[in-house]
């Protein structure tokens, strides 16, 4: 008989899945690993590196951007004195910490702003090497590192000159809290720039100072690691299937001092999309750092709930057990045993009666088998006499322990699934969660207001090369400043009258040049997208606009950041103009705590404040929310609007929500296990052993006529095939007989 059929493979399979789901139960829901960390404080770390890499690097292409467009601009005009250069350039972008103009031939300094940039590092070779004019990063006799950009002016009937403009390179000051702190590493290691430790310096106490001094250390330390780690490919250093951040990014952990553990997430600076050329930040090799210390987690409160996770396997087993006896007892034993009996009266055995189970499809065809016995052996006169005749008593079939099987395993699948460690809002969600959620967005926050900034500042840059009197060059220059700066949808010059000179793009819409309206504008309210505004006037023509609109869909790209949920950009009136997920031009946002909280300046969080974040509980749901109003400059910084995030607690990896989420696994799986095999029985056994009962009826009742023939080489193929053999004996039997009476009055004729 083959091992792969028939009525032991599915029971075998069973048994095997309740094993290994006892395992896997015994395994994810029982006593675990001590984790000093939760990891949701780990991935956010890590992400919050990622935010500052990408910042960091945004930071740094803008400025590269911006130097060699305003020195393409200044090669295409006439020349200009340096000292207008500079003065120019400082109106337009306030972005360098110092610039300054050489003249390349004599190496003279012509003009100078800001901090002094030494010149020592300049050679040959940074401005003719295989990589001329690729940013530097020079060291100042402060200590200080400052990345340098060059570009070349060379303008006609003028001596070629050298722009350079100098930067620092810390991420965007942004408010980063007690203890946390950021760093900007180099390959090689070496900490380039931090934030953070200054802020903490301003501590009193011993201990603190103490802890400070540590931390410092443990920078330096988790830096060298960091650099290491990102020297791989971004593809290698990626778990298989996984995706994400483009470049290389983890967390590390250090060393505890006085019951905190410093962590660490550390990202390596990487273009925003693989499918463009690489950009100039991502080349220098830098790495970002985001490091906080944090309380070391304790494991003992959840020990009592995760030995639930050992009586739920141990249960498991026992009830599977059952459930395996009862398919032994009701369905296996039966079905063998009416295999053996029919292969005994298929070979003419027909002295013993058959052993009829008790009930079921099997009593049927019991039933049928010694009916035919007899009708075989000669004891019975006719198919509906002898022992095995016909009753009247109803049997149950075959589903019913099918379904008690069901039964037993739904017992152990419904309340681990639906009842075992529910947190049913009552998780404890860490701060060190709720003041990443608030940092993280304040962070966005200062990214998009720096757009915001970068997109006028671009318009007052291009407005200095149109000439309104010449609507086909104005044209030509705005249809490339389009194609260069993929954050505007649109690009057009008004004048005086409201009336478009110029345009590339989308359609223009309406613009008012009014003194009481800001630069940077909203309207568009009702329609499906809101129409982002930014103006420059167009020098040495009054009342004529250079208007540039931005894309939404360029700010909602800013905003999608893994581990913060959904974020939306709301104005004053805390209506959305931004969001990562989708939404109507000037929409509410989802429920009023947030509301308030945008409108809030301090919001209160169990026992102590929290700054612009809050969890709300809402029955049973947790959600984390945080809120950061425009600050820090620029024109964006007047338009009064904030970045709001909030993500439920259930999608971070915190402990209580991954064993709640693993119980519902381990019944969903127990669930999968009870459809496979107990529908392998039924399709397999049940089904079969049904129509082979009214077969086998039918053939005990007269009818000798309908072939039997084995669907499936298994236990009930090998009872077809002993139903048919008794079939044709029983046909060969009556024709034996009907021979018999003629025989006689054949040889009476014959004498």
């Amino acid at each position: 008989m083959p091992l792969l059929g028939g009525i032991r493979p599915p029971i075998a399979v069973l048994c095997l899945l309740i094993v290994a789901l006892a395992a896997l139960t015994a395994k994810v829901l029982g006593p675990g690993e001590d984790t000093v960390v939760p990891k949701a404080v780990l991935s956010s770390q890590q992400h919050f590196a990622e935010d500052g890499a990408i910042a960091l690097r945004a930071s740094i292409d803008e400025r590269v951007t911006d130097l060699e467009r305003t020195a393409a601009a200044l090669n295409a005009q006439k020349p200009e004195e340096p000292e207008r250069v500079l003065s120019d350039l400082g109106r337009t972008y306030q972005k360098w910490t110092g610039t300054t103009v050489i003249d390349l031939e004599s190496g003279k300094v012509l003009a100078a702003r800001g901090e002094r940039i030494p010149l020592a590092w300049l050679d040959k070779d940074v401005l003719t090497g295989e990589h001329a004019l690729t940013p530097r990063m020079v060291r100042l006799e402060t200590g200080d590192v400052r990345l340098m950009t060059m570009a070349l002016l060379e303008a006609k009937d003028r001596p070629q000159q050298l722009l350079i403009a100098s930067n620092s390179l810390s991420v965007p000051a942004i408010n980063l809290g007690p203890f946390r702190s950021m760093a900007v590493v180099a390959r090689d290691g070496e900490v380039l720039a931090t934030e953070g430790f200054e802020q903490s310096e301003a501590l009193n106490s011993d201990q603190e100072r103490k802890e400070l001094v540590f931390l410092q250390k443990q920078m330096s330390h988790i830096s060298d690691q960091a650099a290491e780690r990102t020297e791989e490919h971004p593809v290698t250093a990626r778990e298989p299937g996984s995706r994400g951040y483009p470049g290389v990014s983890g967390t590390l952990l250090g060393d505890d001092y006085n019951g905190r553990v410093t962590t660490a997430g550390y990202a390596s600076l990487a273009s925003s999309d693989p499918e463009e050329k690489d950009s100039v930040a991502a080349g220098l090799g830098l790495t970002v750092v985001a490091m906080l210390p944090v309380v070391q987690q304790q494991g003992a409160a959840e020990t009592g709930r995760e030995l639930y996770g050992l009586f739920a396997a141990g249960a498991l087993v026992v009830l599977g057990l059952l459930a395996a006896a009862v398919l032994w007892a009701a369905v296996q034993r039966p079905l063998l045993r009416l295999f053996l009996e029919s292969r005994r009266l298929a070979r003419g055995d027909l002295t013993r009666p058959v052993a009829v189970p008790r009930w079921g499809e099997a009593a049927r065809i019991g039933a049928a088998l010694e009916r035919l016995r007899t009708q075989l052996h000669g004891t019975g006169e006719g198919p509906d006499q002898g022992p095995g005749a016909k009753s009247g008593k109803v049997r149950l079939g075959m589903r019913v322990p099918l379904g008690v099987t069901a039964v037993l395993l739904l017992l152990w699948c419904v309340p681990v699934g639906l009842l075992l460690n529910r947190t049913d809002g009552s998780v404890s969600v860490p701060a060190t969660i709720v003041n990443d959620q608030r940092d993280r967005t304040d962070l966005i926050a200062d990214r998009v207001r720096r757009a915001l900034n970068e997109a006028q500042a671009d318009l007052v840059s291009t407005s200095r090369l149109i000439d309104a009197d010449d609507p086909d060059a104005a044209e030509t220059l705005l249809s490339d400043a389009l194609e260069e700066h993929t954050r505007y949808q649109a690009l057009y010059v008004v004048d005086a009258d409201g009336e478009v000179v110029a345009r590339a793009g989308g359609d223009p819409h309406d613009w008012s040049d009014d003194e009481d309206l800001p630069p940077v504008r909203v309207s568009g309210k009702g329609d499906r997208k809101p129409v982002i505004q930014a103006a420059a006037p167009v020098p040495e023509h009054k009342g004529t606009t250079l208007v540039g609109e931005v894309r939404v869909e360029f700010l909602n790209s800013l905003l999608k950041r893994p581990g913060l949920g959904e974020v939306r950009v709301v104005n004053a009136d805390a209506r959305t103009v931004a969001g990562s997920d989708g939404f109507l031009a000037f929409e509410k946002l989802p429920g009023d705590a947030l509301t308030d909280l945008v409108r809030a300046g301090n919001v209160r969080v169990g026992a102590g404040p929290v700054e612009n974040g809050l969890l709300i509980r809402d029955g049973g749901d947790v959600t984390v929310a945080a809120a950061a109003p425009f600050s820090g400059g620029g024109i964006a910084s007047d338009l009064g609007w904030t970045v709001v995030s909030s993500q439920d607690a259930d999608h971070f990896e915190i402990a209580a929500y991954e064993r709640e989420d693993r119980s519902v696994l381990a019944g969903m799986l127990g669930l999968a296990a009870i459809v496979v095999c107990l529908g392998w029985v039924y399709l397999v056994v049940a089904r079969p052993l049904r129509a082979l009962a009214t077969s086998a009826e039918k053939l005990a009742d007269g009818d000798l006529k309908t072939v039997h023939y084995p669907r499936y080489q298994d236990e009930v193929g090998a009872v077809v095939r002993s139903l048919e053999l008794l079939r044709q004996q029983l046909q060969a039997r009556r024709q034996n007989q009907a021979r018999r009476p003629a025989e006689p009055r054949l040889g009476a004729g014959g004498r």
